[in-house]
Order: C-alpha cells, then sequence, then structure tokens
C-alpha cells in the first residue's frame, strides 16, 4: 500500500467519524418526535358531536348564557366585587364545573364591569404572598403589600350542575341543567338567578 493511499484511507476514516459524531450531536439537541397518526388543528369553537356526554359546546353555551345575562340585569353598576364559592356537579360524569366558571368570570372581567377577588380555593396563594412580602425582610419597607387591606366581595356565585339520563336499546337521551346564583354576602339575598338547559340524544 503506498503512502498516498494510506493518507486517503486516513481522511475518508477520520471524515465519517466526524460525519457520526456530528448526527450524534444533532439528534442529543434536536430529537424527532413523530406520531402514529395525524393531528390537525380545528376550531375551538366548532360544534363538538363526538359523544352526547358533557363536552365543549355545552360549557360555551352555558358560559355564554350566563354571562349575557348577568351582563344585562345592570346590577354591576359601579363595578362591585365578586367571589366565585361553590360550584357542585351532581352529574354521574367526572366534569370540570371550574372550568365553567373560569369561562363566565373571564367573560365578566374582559367586559371591565365587575372585579372579581380571589375565591377560597384561591385565598391560600394570597396569605402566602403577602408572608413573603412582610416577614421575609426581602423587601424595601413601603413597597410592601399591607396585611388587612384586601377588599372583600359584595357578592359571591355559585353554582350547580345537574343532569337526567334515560336510555334504551336504541338511544340515549341526558339532559343537563347548569343554575347559577348571586348572593349579596351582606344580606343573604339572591340577587340574580338564571339557568341553561341542554338536551343531548344520540342513537345507535
Amino acid at each position: 500500500m503506498t503512502k498516498h493511499t494510506i493518507q486517503r484511507s486516513a481522511l475518508i476514516l477520520a471524515f465519517a467519524a466526524g460525519t457520526l459524531a456530528l448526527s450524534a450531536c444533532q439528534n442529543l439537541s434536536s430529537p424527532t418526535v413523530r406520531f402514529d397518526r395525524q393531528v390537525n388543528y380545528g376550531d375551538a369553537k366548532a360544534v363538538e358531536l363526538v359523544t352526547n356526554e358533557f363536552g365543549s359546546t355545552d360549557l360555551q353555551m352555558i358560559a355564554e348564557k350566563m354571562t349575557g345575562g348577568l351582563l344585562e340585569t345592570g346590577i354591576f353598576q359601579g363595578r362591585p366585587t365578586v367571589t366565585i364559592s361553590t360550584v357542585k356537579n351532581k352529574t354521574s360524569e367526572y366534569i370540570d364545573t371550574t372550568n365553567v366558571m373560569s369561562s363566565i368570570q373571564t367573560a365578566l372581567v374582559k367586559s371591565g364591569k365587575v372585579r372579581f377577588v380571589r375565591s377560597i380555593n384561591e385565598m391560600q396563594q394570597g396569605v402566602d404572598e403577602l408572608q413573603r412580602q412582610n416577614q421575609s425582610g426581602l423587601y424595601k419597607q413601603g413597597t410592601t403589600a399591607k396585611v388587612g387591606q384586601m377588599t372583600a366581595a359584595k357578592y359571591t356565585m355559585e353554582g350547580e350542575l345537574t343532569s337526567i339520563v334515560k336510555q334504551n336499546n336504541n338511544t340515549k337521551d341526558v339532559y343537563y341543567k347548569f343554575t347559577l346564583k348571586l348572593f349579596d354576602v351582606q344580606e343573604g339575598t339572591i340577587e340574580w338567578q338564571d339557568e341553561k338547559e341542554i338536551r343531548k340524544t344520540s342513537k345507535r
């Protein structure tokens, strides 16, 4: 084997080793994700008809009905404070009812006619932040939020979702009813109440 041939072989081996190393680095830094099926984005507002169980369309219909009803009453003059209390799920399905209330709250906040204060479930986070600012010694005096200055809620919202399911060999009928009440915290009176009914039927 000539000296030229040996040099050429060494260059080829070095190039191959470099290519493999580069490929390994690329695989580590940029992993390729492959799916067994094609995934497409759809319209989040499109009517969902996969099953007659509680779905995204039902959530949107309820939120729109409750929000529209509340804003039409004029009860929110002066931007009063509101908190969300309990949302009971009395159906036989697992339904994240907080999702429904979150959609209602988002729409009301965006309207600019109401202010929401922390709910019972969110209160601990607020307490933790106040303690961190006032007890950690990390913040300049006069810049920390003062304890005892939270604004109390004038109104509280309470919701309830119920259902009635009927079925035979060929048909399944599901009736949902969502009820929302707005209480005056001080007086304990119901200042507003509305409900949304939904019926879904499927055939085999």
